[in-house]
C-alpha cells in the first residue's frame, strides 16, 4: 500500500519535499511523470526512462482498456510484467480521453456511453467498471472517474459535472476491491473559485489516499490556472499527495511546486520532443531550424545528459530533417533529462531553502533567451489532444 510521509516543508512557499512509497518504487517529491499512455514512453525502453532517473510513470486506462483490454494485460500479470517497468505507476481513468476524444458521449449519473476513437465501438464505462478495469491493470495509484467539463462552459454545466464527479467518486470507493492499489480523488470545478473549494471539501470527507486537481491546462490562461490552485490546495491534506494532472510546462511546475503541488504528469517532455523542440536552462532549442544545420555545439552546452554529450546540434537537425526514428528517441531522452534534472534541482532548493532564488534565477534565463532570440514559449495547453488521444 502506498505511503507518503513530509520531508520538508519550504518557509517561503507553499512548497514541500516528501517521500511516495509504492510496492514497487519509492518517489521523491515533488515528481514529474512522463506519460506512457498504452504502455510504454514512446520510443524508450523502461531501462531509458529508469535511467533518467523516473520511477513513477502514467499509463491511461481508456487506451489499455480498448487496446490491448485489461483481462488481456491481467492475464500477462498486470501492467508491470506486460511492460517490464520496474518502477511504480499511476494509471489515469480516461475520464478525459472519454469526454474530450470520444466520437460520441453521452454522460448521465450512471455512467458514460461513448464511442471508440479507434473504430467507433460503443462502450458503457461506469465508475464501477472504470475501477474493475484499473484493478485489473494492476497499477499502484488508480483513479476515480470523473466528468472532465469542457473550458469555456456555463455555471450551472460546471456545478453539474462537480455533482456527478462525486457522485463518481463515492461509488468508486465502495466498489474498491484491492487493498494494494491507491485511489486518488478528483477535485473539479471549472475556473468557478467556490466550486472548486467545494469539490475539494467533499472529496476530502471521503478520505482518499490522495488527492487530484482536474480540468485544468484545457486551455485558460495561466493567471486562471494558478487562481484555481491558490483557492484549492489549501482545502486538501497536508498528509496526502496532491497532483496537478496534465500540467506538463517547465514554468507551470514551478508555479505548482510553490502552491504545494506534489506529483505531475504531461506529455510535454515527449511530444515536444518528437516535434523537435528541445528543452534548455535558457529556453527552447527548435531543432528543425535551418540555423542549426553546421552548429557543433550540443544542445545544451551545461547539460550532462546522454545526447548532449555525445551529439551536436547539427547531427539532431539532420536526423529531424531526414525523419530517421533515431531522432525522436535523442530528442525524447534529453527532453525528459531535462525535466528529471528539474525536479531534482527544485527539491534541492526547497532542502536548501533557496527555492524563491532558484524561481527567480529561472524566470531570468528564460527571458533572456526569449528576448534575445524574438521568440516566446510556447503556450499550448498541456492538455490538448494529439490525433491519437494523447494529452
Amino acid at each position: 500500500m502506498m505511503q507518503y510521509h513530509v520531508q520538508y516543508s519550504d518557509r517561503h512557499s507553499k512548497g514541500r519535499v516528501g517521500l511516495l512509497t509504492t510496492g514497487h518504487a519509492e518517489v521523491e517529491t515533488p515528481a514529474f511523470m512522463p506519460v506512457g499512455s498504452l504502455g510504454p514512453v514512446k520510443g524508450l525502453e523502461p531501462d531509458d526512462v529508469k535511467d533518467l532517473g523516473f520511477r513513477l510513470i502514467l499509463n491511461n486506462a481508456y487506451h489499455l482498456y480498448l487496446r490491448p483490454g485489461h483481462k488481456i494485460v491481467a492475464d500477462m500479470g498486470g501492467l508491470h510484467a506486460f511492460t517490464g517497468w520496474p518502477g511504480a505507476i499511476l494509471t489515469d481513468s480516461g475520464g478525459f480521453q472519454i469526454f474530450s476524444l470520444a466520437k460520441l458521449c453521452e454522460v448521465t449519473d450512471e455512467g458514460v456511453t461513448f464511442q471508440s476513437h479507434i473504430d467507433g465501438s460503443t462502450h458503457f464505462l461506469t465508475p464501477e467498471k472504470a475501477i474493475e478495469i484499473e484493478e485489473a491493470l494492476g497499477a499502484d495509484i488508480i483513479m476515480v472517474l470523473d466528468q472532465c467539463v469542457a473550458l469555456p462552459a456555463g455555471r450551472a454545466i460546471i456545478q453539474d459535472g462537480v455533482r456527478r464527479t462525486q457522485l463518481w467518486a463515492e461509488r468508486c470507493q465502495a466498489s474498491r476491491r484491492r487493498t494494494d492499489q491507491a485511489l486518488f480523488g478528483i477535485v473539479q470545478g471549472g475556473l468557478e473559485p467556490d466550486l472548486r473549494v467545494g469539490s475539494a471539501r467533499e472529496l476530502v470527507k471521503l478520505g482518499f489516499d490522495g488527492y487530484a486537481i482536474g480540468g485544468l491546462s484545457v486551455g485558460e490562461g495561466k493567471p486562471d490556472m494558478y487562481a484555481m490552485l491558490d483557492v484549492t490546495v489549501p482545502e486538501l491534506p497536508a498528509s496526502k499527495p496532491r497532483y496537478l494532472m496534465g500540467v506538463g510546462h517547465p514554468d507551470d511546475l514551478l508555479e505548482g511546486v510553490a502552491r504545494g503541488i506534489d506529483l505531475f504528469d504531461c506529455v510535454v517532455p515527449s511530444r515536444h520532443g518528437r516535434t523537435g523542440s528541445l528543452f534548455t536552462r535558457t529556453g527552447r532549442v527548435v531543432i528543425k531550424q535551418a540555423q542549426y544545420a553546421e552548429d557543433e555545439r550540443p544542445i545544451d552546452p551545461e547539460c550532462t545528459c546522454p545526447v548532449c554529450r555525445r551529439y551536436s546540434r547539427a547531427y539532431l537537425h539532420h536526423l529531424f530533417r531526414v525523419k530517421e526514428m533515431l531522432g525522436a528517441r535523442l530528442n525524447t531522452i534529453h527532453n525528459l533529462w531535462y525535466f528529471s534534472e528539474l525536479m531534482r534541482q527544485i527539491r534541492e532548493a526547497l532542502r536548501e531553502g533557496t527555492f524563491p532564488e532558484f524561481r527567480d534565477a529561472f524566470y531570468q534565463n528564460h527571458t533572456r533567451q526569449a528576448a534575445m532570440a524574438g521568440l516566446a514559449e510556447c503556450e499550448e495547453p498541456c492538455g490538448k489532444l494529439d490525433g491519437n488521444g494523447h494529452i
